[in-house]
């Protein structure tokens, strides 16, 4: 296996493991799940609840196992940059939390940049019809 292959698969993997990690805990902490849905304005949060768990379960798992990757490449790049819009509003808080949204904000921006990397590996490596 060449280097370039293995640091791909890593990358999918570091990529992948931040959703299998907050979709299980979300899961496992369901009811808490739903009131901070519903505590950040969700609409529905018994609805979205699951929803957001098979996004970012499946979609890890999907991920790191490299199947339809551009595609769920685009599905989380789109979550994620909904999720530091709704949930990380760091212009909207106050002083004392603002540091912390603004970094969960900032990673929220850099793992959509993963993202788009990855989308460009696939368009790359995979012949187009």
């Amino acid at each position: 296996m060449d280097t370039n292959r293995i640091l791909y698969m890593l990358a999918r993997f570091y990529m992948a493991l931040i959703f299998i990690v907050a979709g299980v805990r979300k899961v496992m902490g369901y009811e808490g799940t739903v009131k901070y849905f519903g505590g950040i304005g969700l609409p529905i949060p018994e609805v979205v609840a699951p929803l957001v768990m098979l996004i970012e379960i499946g979609g890890g798992l999907l991920l790191l196992f490299g199947f339809r990757t551009e595609i769920v490449a685009w599905i989380l790049a789109l979550f994620t940059a909904g999720a530091a819009l709704i949930a990380h509003q760091f212009w909207a808080v106050d002083a004392a939390q603002f540091g912390n949204q603004l970094n969960n904000f900032l990673k929220n921006l850099a793992m959509v940049g993963g993202f788009l990397a990855i989308i460009v590996i696939e368009r790359n490596r995979v012949p187009r019809r």
